[in-house]
């Protein structure tokens, strides 16, 4: 089954007591119990929920997992991998990641793992980490947020292995649209279902795709101890939004070359970085790893802070808004907003500079994305 089926039809079948070609949500806390412990699989929905259980059906589906857990928040889903490994584990990760990714390691789960922060697009560097540390766990996010770096899903799956390290690939930027890191050999992959999966800013969700049955028991039983679940409304939510995930991807990506085009010969832009170009560092294995190249934009602005807000202060097509994926288009200041919690010393070293300016680029037409950047470069 292609992916375009599967966002409609895994997890998405007709509702079994009545036809309903839409399922129904089990807005519901608790189940009736035919004798104590015998139930019909459901007990208690913090556990699980027949809605939940649909939406977990079909991302399992579409990253090709045998097993999808899903959660309150993309950080709730790190928050337990986290917890799910051993204390004292030494963790490599990418030195471009998520704010809120960095933020989680180095506030709250440095005190119990060691966290090492290198270029994961250098395989040199990955593979003397690997040699030195042993880590228990390598994270991996390709393409990065905010600068897009690129790393070898597949390359450095199997170098980990060859050091017995388990690697995870934050997927959030392609969707599994676009990018299958299992099928690349990464042995999880999670995302901010809050962004592309869900696609409509309304949803805040988490999940984690795996085929390790040990891995995916701790990880349910720590959701269950810990209790970030999803609500069974939000799940529905979600299982309504990816249906369209295939449609909303390929726009995403037309929309999103056209304007990297269009910046690149921008005399007031300074550098484009976007995965579709072949100016892009790792364009080659972009085009190996990944079937699109999404709808993520960096670029950066000729002048200094002052001319930055001025420009964002004038669009107005594209909002002035955190988070990304959504079927409008955003544009947002990474260093004052997305990766304030990034130390300024820390955000300079990895050329996360007060120029850089990132675009969600929406499904909106493109003459008005256009027509709106015209304006705002017209003001600086």
């Amino acid at each position: 089954m292609k992916k375009a089926t599967k966002v409609i039809h895994v997890g998405g079948e007709p509702d079994k007591e009545t036809g309903a070609i839409m399922p129904p949500i089990y807005q519901t806390s608790t189940y009736v119990q035919s004798s104590p412990g015998v139930h019909k699989g459901y007990e208690y929905t913090r556990s699980h929920n027949p809605t939940r259980t649909r939406l977990e059906e079909c991302l399992a589906g579409l990253e090709n997992a045998k097993h999808a857990l899903v959660t309150s928040s993309g950080l709730s889903i790190e928050m337990l991998i986290m917890h799910a490994l051993p204390s004292g584990s030494t963790i490599i990760c990418g030195d471009d990641v998520y704010g809120g990714t960095y933020r989680l390691f180095t506030t709250v789960f440095n005190t119990i793992h060691n966290f090492l922060f290198i270029d994961t697009t250098d395989l040199k560097k990955v593979e003397a980490a690997l040699k030195e540390h042993k880590p228990a766990l390598i994270w991996v996010e390709t393409p990065t947020n905010p600068l897009l770096k690129i790393s070898d899903i597949k390359a450095i799956s199997v170098l980990a292995k060859k050091y017995k390290t388990k690697t995870i690939v934050d997927n959030t930027f392609m969707s599994p649209y676009f990018q299958n890191p299992l099928d690349l050999g990464a042995d999880m992959v999670m995302h901010s279902m809050t962004k592309y999966i869900n696609g409509h800013s309304d949803v805040i969700g988490g999940c984690v795709m795996l085929n390790d049955k040990v891995m995916h028991k701790k990880l349910w039983t720590l959701q269950n101890s810990i209790g970030p679940t999803q609500s069974p409304f939000d799940s529905w939510l979600v299982l309504r939004g990816v249906k369209t995930l295939a449609v909303r991807m390929e726009a995403h990506a037309k929309n999103a070359l056209k304007i990297a085009k269009y910046l690149e010969k921008h005399p007031k832009v300074e550098r484009v970085i976007y995965p579709g170009l072949s100016s892009h560092p790792q364009h080659k294995i972009a085009k190996k790893q990944m079937s699109g190249f999404g709808g993520m934009i960096t670029f950066f602005l000729r002048g200094d802070i002052k001319k930055c807000n001025k420009f964002l202060s004038t669009v107005k097509t594209f909002s002035l808004a955190e988070s990304l994926g959504g079927v409008e288009s955003l544009i947002e200041h990474p260093a004052i907003m997305t990766h304030a919690s990034v130390p300024k010393a820390v955000r300079e070293s990895i050329g996360l500079t007060d120029n850089l300016i990132r675009l969600s680029v929406g499904i909106e037409d493109i003459e008005d994305l256009i027509a709106d950047l015209d304006k705002a470069f017209a003001k600086v």
